[in-house]
């Protein structure tokens, strides 16, 4: 269930309720969130500190808690929680139509973090969100925080490799999204504290012709406070295993064993990355061959879902996912005997590959 400034929210009294109610519930309630005062208070609030640059060293005003902070960065449709005693920051940005979803215990700081891209993915997200935030038996308060997404036109766009399955939608890809979040934490029986809500019009500006575009596109979560703070992060700070995480996503649609979930990335208890295996078709590197040669503008058009309003390595990102593809047609090759690919904490909060043949009995994981 859902609460604001300690009481629980009900959208009752929203004035939208002409539509069908099966239709209309769910999204009068988002809208009622959106014109929450205390919530758009919280919109202002966090629309008015400025955006850090976090840097493969981070910056000195994000080493708060540490000389060698330790953070957690998540790419597209991937989650990980935290916990405070080992990790100081999480967040993740690239966030156009997607959403960025915190949920923090107030007791004892587990963070999670998800990156969701899809409404297909929020119900079993949650799930996995929460798994080693509450107890099955608790009823704790969790915090909530909600960034990303914007007043969106949803395009003809082609899906395949480049952007999330689905049939095209009148209403954007943004709204949706927001709409069975707060939909599906409503249903629940958890506490959901909701604390900031910068999505959709409380994140959207325009330019001189009227395009939209987020105003931030990405976050950091303090996980000793739950302090958030706007964020984007450069290519080196996006680690570890950039380039086969960023690859997972589009192969995922692909692999029956994703259906509905979010990607594993990261080991709560032994603060590694331990990236699960994820097969590929040769479907996928043929689409790859026959993508790699579109222009710049053919490339945003062809594989985004927010062409004006994307970060500028889109392009690039992408042309880097397709050389490794042509480069890697054997997903056996990236994930040898379907292993994870593990990666541990170096002594300055950075990442190192580890043998995850020797790993496997040590985090339990099987094939």
């Amino acid at each position: 269930m859902i609460f604001v400034g300690g009481l629980p929210f009900s959208s009752n009294s929203s004035s939208s309720s002409s539509a069908p109610s099966s239709q209309s519930q769910p999204m009068n309630l988002l809208m009622a969130l959106m014109e929450h005062p205390i919530l758009v208070s919280a919109s202002h609030s966090f629309k008015s500190i400025q955006e850090r640059r976090v840097s493969a060293s981070m910056d000195s005003d994000l080493t708060m808690s540490s000389n060698n902070p330790k953070y957690v960065y998540l790419f597209q449709r991937e989650y990980a929680t935290v916990d405070p005693a080992l990790v100081h920051y999480v967040g993740t940005d690239e966030a156009t139509t997607c959403v960025g979803l915190v949920i923090r215990n107030r007791e004892n700081g587990m963070t999670s973090v998800a990156h969701m891209d899809s409404p297909k993915f929020v119900d079993i997200g949650i799930i996995q969100m929460l798994s080693l935030v509450v107890d099955h038996n608790s009823h704790a308060d969790l915090d909530v925080h909600l960034v990303g997404g914007f007043e969106d036109v949803s395009p003809n766009h082609a899906k395949g490799i480049c952007g999330p399955e689905g049939n095209e939608r009148m209403d954007g890809y943004s709204f949706p999204l927001c709409t069975k979040i707060v939909e599906t934490l409503q249903k629940r029986q958890e506490n959901f504290h909701v604390q900031t809500l910068c999505v959709l019009g409380h994140n959207t500006k325009t330019d001189s012709q009227g395009n939209a575009y987020p105003i931030f596109s990405g976050f950091l979560v303090e996980s000793s406070t739950g302090s958030l703070i706007p964020a984007s992060f450069d290519r080196n700070s996006q680690c570890p295993d950039e380039i086969v995480r960023r690859l997972r996503v589009s192969a995922s649609y692909e692999d029956p064993s994703w259906h509905g979930k979010l990607l594993d990335t990261y080991d709560t208890k032994t603060d590694r990355f331990i990236i699960a295996p994820c097969s590929w078709t040769i479907c996928l590197v043929q689409i790859a061959l026959s993508l790699q040669n579109l222009s710049d503008s053919e490339i945003l058009s062809t594989c985004s879902t927010s062409p004006s309003a994307e970060g500028p390595d889109f392009v690039d990102n992408e042309r880097r996912l397709w050389n490794y593809l042509i480069k890697h047609p054997d997903w056996k090759k990236t994930f040898p005997m379907r292993q994870p690919r593990v990666f541990e904490r170096t002594a300055d909060g950075g990442w190192k590959r580890a043998d995850s043949q020797h790993l496997v009995k040590d985090i339990g994981y099987e094939s």
